[in-house]
């Protein structure tokens, strides 16, 4: 359903309605130069965004594409609209999750359309922040879309940072001396950010070509960008840019980290094998020297000795303690 509908006439929002307080089918109002709409969509029912693709003359494979929410993050151009598909990131730290949403968008000279699926970012935000920067609301349409790409990629660096204290976290288990089973943790971070890379990388080619001139008047690779709104780009891409390279840094710490973990493994497993090993040591000794004096021969040193006995056991004893004492000087127990 429609969450938002507003014409901006002159840097001022005019609200349209939503909901039922509107037909979908004449959704859209006449715009005086400058001016445009700006349409909020949640989880629509076919029907209904059909309905805004035939008023909005919207290319029927973007309007497929914008149905379905499981796209990756994408710019395609359809004559003079352009369609953006963005994924949404949240992160659920008791589980160690990162959620994701979806967000599609139609771009045309004097209209913003953008379907939104999941429980990830509202839209409502970066309206009332595109609404509370005039120079922004200046660039009409192309100012909403950096404003929600803005918004989009701030979550972005959220996530980011909740990963690394997740991975900071995992760091400092794994190299503690106590005995931990990080391997479970470190699958699971490791699967979260790559969920994180499958909507970071693919929108970088996108906003490359916002934010990048390609011909000597400095005009972006987008026709219908500006050069003065390219700079607002040129900020979202450098934002993206820093998110992606702590990805790619938390992932290699995760596969060092899992590296260190099976060490640590190997480890301890030696470790235990030496005390193993020592112990054993401290019982096979009285148990050869109780063998020899129990094999009953008539004619071996001591055996009707008076002392044999109260000798045998202090020899036992004797032999335990040393092997004992050494192993500790070695480090062995």
């Amino acid at each position: 359903m429609i969450v938002d509908n507003a014409l901006y006439h002159q840097g001022r929002r005019v609200p349209l309605g939503t909901g039922d307080d509107q037909s979908l089918g004449h959704a859209r109002v006449p715009c005086d130069p400058g001016d445009f709409q700006w349409i909020g969509i949640h989880d629509p029912s076919p029907d209904e965004l059909q309905l805004i693709a035939d008023t909005f003359d919207l290319h029927p494979l973007a309007v497929e594409d914008a149905g379905d929410s499981h796209q990756r993050p994408k710019l395609e151009h359809y004559g003079d609209t352009l369609f953006l598909v963005l994924k949404t990131l949240w992160y659920v730290d008791e589980e160690d999750a990162v959620e994701t949403g979806e967000i599609n968008m139609f771009v045309g000279k004097d209209f913003v359309v953008t379907v939104r699926h999941g429980q990830g970012i509202d839209l409502a935000d970066s309206r009332r922040d595109l609404e509370a920067r005039a120079k922004v609301l200046e660039h009409g349409p192309m100012g909403v879309m950096y404003a929600v790409c803005d918004r989009v990629v701030d979550e972005y660096e959220r996530v980011g940072a909740e990963l690394q204290e997740d991975v900071d976290e995992v760091e400092e288990s794994v190299f503690s001396l106590a005995r931990t089973d990080d391997s479970t943790r470190i699958y699971i971070l490791k699967r979260e950010i790559a969920e994180v890379r499958r909507a970071v990388m693919p929108l970088r080619e996108p906003m490359r070509k916002f934010s990048t001139p390609n011909d000597t008047n400095g005009a972006p690779d987008v026709a219908i960008i500006t050069p003065e709104t390219a700079t607002y780009f040129r900020d979202v891409a450098d934002h993206l840019q820093r998110v992606s390279e702590v990805i790619d840094s938390l992932d290699i710490l995760l596969s060092t980290a899992f590296d260190g973990h099976l060490a640590r493994i190997s480890v301890q497993q030696s470790e235990d094998m030496r005390k193993i090993s020592a112990g054993a040591a401290l019982v096979v000794v009285p148990t050869l020297i109780a063998g020899i004096y129990g094999m009953n021969f008539d004619h071996m040193p001591e055996l009707h000795w008076t002392y044999g006995y109260p000798f045998a056991i202090v020899l036992m004893i004797g032999v335990a303690g040393a092997l004992l004492a050494l192993f500790k000087k070695s480090g062995w127990l």
